[in-house]
């Protein structure tokens, strides 16, 4: 008879510890929480002390009754769901029920990475369960039931049911609103970049930047300015007046952890955070790498701690100078500083086993799998290696009054960056190189005093850009930089807002739709104080605080609920009732002869039929939700290619589209194009803008499936002038003007007039 159980979260362990533990355990799996809150009511008696009402959830009672009697065959209980909030309180809950049946002792343990050591290590080192971090967790579920279940009833009430609102949720809504106002509100402004082609005695030529006029910072702020410098440049003979060579040294970046590691398999792999950790949670719990078995090859991956225990660092500097020299193996080990609430208890994101190199375990692991597997293994082990050292060249070339200047640099010694190099928000995905920027390219080799010759002046015009919207990995950072949530929350706070139709994913980044802004302003206007980063970071911070012992749950309830009532009684009373609200107008429904009304619906402002429900027409608005044609549908040239009625202009939860006129007798849609026609050759369809199954924007043929042709970047009805390729396509990045560029031969020009 086996003496020991040992109970994990999730079934995809249970194969992986069996390996380690052996015939004298038992392992069976909660399947994640067993008990929480009922769905269709509060649960929280508000008035006793906010005694929570936990219940066996919808379909566990099954796994319930496998582990009591399971408990019921042993000596020793060990309790080893996941090494954080959640995974106390779902240990916590299991040693409730199980206790009664058992005579043996229950323990918890905490592993951070599933391998043989760190398992055995934790069962034969077993703790007591952490109450202060249960309270947290409890603290933090009934201020989000509490939040949830009395605000959402509120917007059924007023907007539309099937609303919701959320303590943190809402407040990652408000800041992609925020962000949205500030891009509408944004003034372009003019300004003029001038630049030199110059040759000097040495190949090859390069070019230099106006740098300062008369020793201030040059400022070319329109066309007329551009060409007074233009012409007092004619004729001119550039002296290179100075030139300063440096090494420069760069630092290798820290250890993943969650956010990090989120951001950049956003910007290099092209994830969203929710399939981040999706995946990682599979590399945590164990992949089978034949021989080998079930392997767990990454620690626990919900940290927010660069911390790295000696173990792993005694064998990554072993590894080092194994694999690349000792020239890579820095004198001692690097250390990095986590933030000041991260729970230092925890380690960073890194592999099981430094060995175990991703090529090496290649054909064990599915394709998106083994990709992060590589980024957090490149990562870890860069960590470790010395700095890559530059050699930096910089050129101040003076003509009259102007000064211009070049920068350059080459790579001395690579250092870190033979194994890892990391992204920013204005480098592509999938692959793409670092963008190229003026300081890395290389300088021939000159002498001071030099006197070069202008080959060409190259005036440019730019505009000034608005701040770039979030994509999924720049709202993370925005999040944790602003203490909003928690490792364990991110991916869920974006997926919540995304699967409740507030903001839509266009192009990769984030963009609040109608009803998105219609809630959030209304949940700032009638609940400013908890709809704020401040207060949600305050939250956080006495959740924390909760969980080392110094503060009382009851008394953070007791502390938030007071004002949150007296918000709730007012909101009842006098936030807007957009159901009451019925905009008449001159309109006639073709349908029924009656007038048609304004209406608020799912994905903003509708036309409908007054005659509701006898009569159920509904005319789309328009992006504003302005009806200046009376609210005509927009007819659109063509017929409906199934029933041969006319088509028109409709919108739904992902924008306009094309739909026939005899909805709902006839369903065919299609996209609305981009008036550029398909390059694939007897094709008579165009481009237009699809979706994919995860969301993610690109570019197909209206004649799909009978034309396969994509494109991730959004083609520009305009011939290449190198190639003569018939379309260019367009590249954003952050901060900068777009790009026009060539998707067959590479040639790229600015499009300085966006």
């Amino acid at each position: 008879m086996a003496k020991s159980l040992l109970i994990v979260e999730s079934p995809t362990k249970v194969n992986t510890l069996k390996k380690i533990v052996g015939k004298d355990f038992i392992i069976k799996a909660s399947v994640g929480h067993l008990k929480d809150l009922p769905k269709k009511k509060l649960g929280v008696d508000v008035d006793n002390n906010f005694a929570p009402e936990y219940i066996t959830i919808r379909g566990k009672g099954k796994i319930l009754q496998e582990l009591k009697t399971a408990a019921k065959k042993v000596d020793k209980i060990f309790l080893a769901p996941d090494p954080d909030r959640e995974g106390e309180a779902i240990a916590y809950h299991i040693g409730n029920e199980v206790a009664r049946f058992t005579k043996g002792k229950i323990y918890r343990v905490l592993f951070n990475e599933i391998t043989k050591k760190a398992v055995l290590e934790a069962i034969n080192n077993p703790t007591e369960l952490n109450t202060n971090r249960v309270n947290a967790q409890q603290a933090r579920r009934i201020l989000d039931r509490l939040v949830g279940y009395k605000i959402s009833p509120i917007l059924w009430k007023k907007v539309h049911r099937g609303l919701s609102a959320g303590r943190v949720q809402s407040v990652a809504l408000r800041i992609v609103c925020e962000r949205e106002r500030e891009i509408l509100d944004f003034k372009p402004r003019e300004y003029w970049s001038i630049t030199l082609e110059l040759e000097g005695s040495q190949k090859p030529q390069f070019q230099a930047k106006l740098f300062k006029i008369d020793g201030n910072k040059a400022e070319v702020a329109n066309k007329s300015e551009a060409d007074e410098i233009l012409e007092n440049l004619q004729g001119a003979n550039p002296l290179l007046e100075s030139i300063v060579k440096k090494e420069r040294k760069r630092n290798p970046s820290a250890p993943f952890i969650t956010s990090t590691l989120q951001q950049e398999a956003s910007r290099k792999l092209n994830f969203s955070p929710k399939k981040t950790m999706m995946l990682a949670q599979r590399l945590y719990e164990g992949i089978a790498l034949g021989k080998k078995g079930t392997v767990g090859l990454i620690t626990y991956m919900r940290t927010d701690s660069v911390k790295l225990s000696d173990q792993a660092l005694d064998e990554v500097r072993t590894f080092i100078p194994e694999k690349y020299g000792k020239e890579y193996l820095p004198a001692k080990p690097n250390f990095y500083k986590s933030k000041k609430s991260a729970q230092e208890a925890h380690e960073a994101i890194r592999p099981t086993d430094v060995q175990l190199e991703p090529n090496a375990i290649k054909e064990h692991l599915e394709k998106d799998s083994f990709r992060l597997y590589q980024l957090i293994w490149s990562r870890f082990v860069s960590c470790q290696m010395v700095p890559a050292v530059l050699d930096t060249t910089q050129f101040d070339i003076t003509t009259g009054k102007y000064l211009f200047r070049s920068n350059g640099s080459i790579l001395k010694f690579a250092g870190f960056m033979k194994v890892y190099v990391e992204s920013n928000d204005d480098e592509q995905a999938e692959g793409a190189k670092p963008s190229a920027k003026g300081d890395d390219r290389l300088l021939p080799p000159l002498e001071k005093g030099e006197t070069l010759k202008l080959q060409e002046i190259l005036p440019e015009q730019h505009f000034t850009q608005p701040p770039a919207r979030f994509s999924e990995a720049m709202l993370v950072k925005e999040l944790e930089d602003k203490g909003v949530g928690r490792p364990s929350t991110y991916a869920a706070i974006i997926s919540v807002i995304k699967d409740r139709d507030y903001i839509q994913n266009i192009e990769r980044r984030l963009q609040p739709v109608e009803l998105g802004f219609m809630i959030n302003d209304l949940l700032v206007e009638n609940f400013p104080d908890i709809i704020s980063t401040e207060f949600t970071a305050k939250m956080e911070e006495q959740l924390d605080d909760i969980e080392g012992g110094r503060l009382e749950w009851t008394e953070a309830l007791n502390t938030f609920y007071t004002p949150f009532k007296a918000d709730l009684e007012k909101a009842e009373e006098k936030m807007k009732d957009f159901k009451a609200q019925v905009e008449e107008t001159d309109a006639v429904c073709e349908k029924c002869e009656k007038p048609m009304i304004i209406k608020w619906g799912r994905f903003g402002k509708f036309m409908a039929c007054s005659g509701y429900p006898e009569c159920k027409n509904t005319k789309d608005l328009g992006d504003k939700g302005d009806s200046e044609d009376g609210g005509k549908s927009d007819e659109v040239e063509g017929n409906c290619d199934l029933c041969e009625s006319a088509l028109i202009m409709k919108r739904g939860r992902f924008g306009k589209f094309i739909a026939c006129s005899n909805y709902p007798d006839c369903k065919f849609t299609k996209p609305i194009g981009l008036g550029i026609a398909c390059p694939e050759e007897a094709c008579e369809g165009e481009i237009a803008p699809r979706r994919s199954k995860k969301g993610r924007t690109f570019y197909g043929c209206t004649k799909y499936p009978d034309c396969k042709f994509t494109s991730w970047d959004k083609p520009v009805a305009e011939a290449c002038p190198e190639c003569k390729n018939p379309f260019m396509v367009e590249k954003w990045k952050k901060n900068e003007d777009p790009s026009i560029l060539c998707p067959n031969c590479g040639f790229t020009k600015t499009n300085a007039a966006a």
